[in-house]
């Protein structure tokens, strides 16, 4: 069989793709991106573990592409769309003069105020969207025969309208106020800002709809490793099938 692609999902900053959702997910078909669309997205809401799910996955011989970090590349000194940003938004985003853009403080400004968010993702979508798929296509030239999963850790697919180009879609969820510590505890942010990042996105019941594979990630370690093994072996069961 092909080799698979498949995108996790990592809540955060910013949309990969233009939010434009097709009206009917349900035979995630794409004619326009058949060579390079992932089999596989695998999704969730800030918080909730894709980062702890899309490391599962390449220890079980995934290649991993994080898309966050392609986004940061993107917003780096130099490229063309810092130069946009520190226009649209003004110098006081940058931690020095003429340094990099203080991540956290852009998100304040652009999480307090949808408007603003969707002119950040104009500006940072169409070059992450390039290089997300550049490095699919470098994936299926590369690729020995056999299986091989390559894994997108990305941002907000399935708002973006990404299941279109997918054959399943996996979701990982958690248990809100498990999601709401892990933000305090683990990332250091305050209660407000957590809840801020929290209400920016949809609920996780409307990906959970639509997932083929759901992985509950409020528990131990150990229950998620298990969800993901069965849910891997069906991958590949079907891929080979």
């Amino acid at each position: 069989p092909r080799d698979s692609h498949l995108c996790c999902g990592s809540a955060g900053t910013y949309n990969i793709l233009q939010p434009e959702i097709a009206g009917e997910l349900g035979r995630r078909k794409a004619a326009t991106l058949e060579e390079t669309r992932p089999d596989v997205i695998v999704a969730g809401n800030i918080g909730c573990g894709k980062s702890t799910v899309s490391a599962m996955l390449a220890a079980r011989g995934a290649r991993v592409i994080d898309a966050d970090q392609v986004t940061r590349q993107v917003m780096a000194v130099g490229q063309p769309a810092y130069r946009r940003i520190v226009e649209t938004f003004g110098r006081d985003i940058l931690a020095s003069p003429n340094g990099p853009i203080d991540r956290p403080a852009l998100g304040r400004i652009v999480f307090a105020d949808p408007a603003r968010l969707r002119l950040l993702e104009r500006i940072v979508h169409p070059a992450t969207r390039e290089a997300i798929m550049a490095w699919l296509q470098e994936q299926d030239a590369a690729a020995a025969p056999g299986r091989a999963v390559a894994v997108v850790d990305a941002i907000r697919l399935i708002e973006a309208g990404y299941p279109a180009f997918c054959d399943a879609v996996w979701v990982v969820v958690c248990d809100e106020q498990e999601q709401l510590r892990r933000l305090i505890e683990d990332r250091g942010m305050s209660e407000a800002d957590a809840r801020q990042r929290i209400a920016a996105q949809p609920p996780q019941h409307e990906k959970a709809a639509i997932a083929d594979v759901l992985i509950d990630n409020s528990g131990t370690r150990d229950s998620t490793a298990a969800q993901v093994d069965a849910a891997w072996h069906d991958l590949v069961a079907n891929l080979q099938s």
